[in-house]
């Protein structure tokens, strides 16, 4: 009698709240390569009759007869072949019924004689690692993903699989969420190292599991998830790893990040428009303060009340200080040192005058006796804001020490980032 092959199924993986996609098209060509490789079975005469007419259920797509005739085959089936012949039609018959539950018993059943080919063997206990999984049945789903990586099979299949079975078992256990995103890294390393593309969303699984507990791994996915989209949202992790690991910023440092932050898309929460207003305040940018507590408020994100503290004050005294600038650009010329020309060009930026701002900028780099990485850090972003992208990562780029490296590598990114969205928008001459 010949074997019916079976039909590999494509496995849908819900990972922390993303899908992780396995390729059902290229595993059903697999499995159609390897059906040659079935073994030649001698099946007990008494079994012969009664799997055959299960069989022909099967090939009629009659489920509840196909039941009815594998149960009655069952008793019959004496030895390992029979056994392999038996669970190898429950298989496709559990395909034909969509039933997850029959097709992980047939696939065990298969395993379980021995005779499974060593070519399927891996993929035959992932798809059983898959369906424990569904069934919240992990230690079943870690012992035969385990299995499937120990024979070699698929990383970029077996990883998800064992990963989301290790972190169901050890809920927020940090040493078990460590342990699942390093094998999930290993599938993510086997997609590039072959050349695929791996989601983005498997980043945003690595995020999620990460921050849960807080791990150590956060930031190397909060940068694999950047560099895989650099939205906002995933530059705005990055920035808050940032802050957690250099709790001793200035204010005036912080504002700086923020300001990334803001300019990225990637303030999201009331905390978020508050602490950039805060940092603004501090440093007396009356503009960037109502601009910033404005968004807040435009998005839905702050009332009326929010902010009220700063934007109060801000907006009673953004008049005058407006008119105070052109004065303070002329002494800005005339002073000894860059610490008025930065002070005003400081300002001008606030109100999002980056004309301005700029040759005051580098006035003060030229009369010296200023912060000179904070001062090449904002010449950066008014240059970054103002459209001059190549001049903006010049002097990011001058800015090698302290927390304001880190900064300004994370501005410079964006940039190279927005650069390469620009060129790829751009119409061919």
């Amino acid at each position: 009698m010949r074997f019916v092959s079976p039909v590999a199924l494509g496995l849908m993986l819900a990972v922390g709240g993303a899908s992780v996609g396995v390729s059902a098209p290229a595993l059903a060509k697999e499995a159609k390569k390897e059906a040659s490789d079935a073994p030649k079975l001698k099946l007990s005469k008494d079994f012969v009759p009664a799997i055959t007419k299960a069989n022909e259920a099967v090939a009629k797509k009659d489920v509840e007869g196909a039941k009815a005739a594998m149960a009655a085959a069952l008793p019959l089936a004496t030895t390992n072949d029979d056994k392999y012949q038996y669970y190898a039609i429950l298989l496709n018959l559990s395909i034909t019924a969509n039933d997850a539950a029959m097709q992980g018993e047939a696939l065990k059943g298969m395993l379980d004689t021995g005779l499974v080919p060593q070519s399927q063997q891996g993929q035959f206990n992932t798809v059983v690692a898959n369906n424990a999984l569904g069934a919240k049945d992990y230690d079943t789903a870690i012992a035969y993903a385990t299995k499937a990586q120990q024979l070699g099979y698929k990383p970029d299949q077996v990883s998800p699989v064992l990963a989301q079975a290790i972190w169901g078992k050890g809920g927020n256990n940090p040493q078990e969420i460590s342990r699942g995103l390093a094998v999930f890294k290993q599938g993510i390393d086997a997609m590039k190292a072959s050349g695929q593309e791996v989601p983005a969303q498997w980043y945003q699984v690595g995020v999620s599991k990460a921050a849960a507990v807080n791990a150590p791994e956060l930031k190397d996915w909060a940068n694999m998830a950047y560099e895989s989209a650099p939205t906002g949202e995933n530059l705005r992790t990055v920035l808050r790893v940032f802050q957690r690991e250099n709790p001793t910023m200035s204010n005036r440092e912080n504002l700086d990040l923020l300001r990334l932050m803001n300019v990225s898309g990637g303030l999201a929460v009331k905390p978020d428009y508050l602490e950039y207003a805060e940092m603004a305040f501090k440093g007396g940018l009356y503009g960037e303060v109502k601009s910033s507590i404005d968004a807040g408020r435009a998005k839905g994100v702050l009332s009326a009340a929010d902010g009220t503290e700063y934007y109060s004050v801000a907006t009673q005294r953004m008049a005058s200080d407006k008119a105070s600038l052109a004065s303070a650009a002329a002494d800005a010329a005339k002073a000894a040192n860059g610490k008025v020309a930065s002070a005003t060009a400081d300002a001008y930026m606030g109100y999002g005058d980056y004309a301005k701002a700029i040759p005051l900028f580098e006035t003060a780099l030229q009369k010296g006796g200023i912060d000179v990485a904070e001062v090449n850090t904002r010449l950066g972003i008014a240059k970054a804001l103002s459209g001059d992208n190549a001049g903006a990562l010049a002097a990011f780029g001058k800015v090698t020490t302290g927390s304001r490296a880190g900064i300004a590598q994370a501005w410079s990114k964006w940039v190279q980032n927005k650069s390469r969205a620009t060129t790829a928008a751009a119409p061919a001459s």
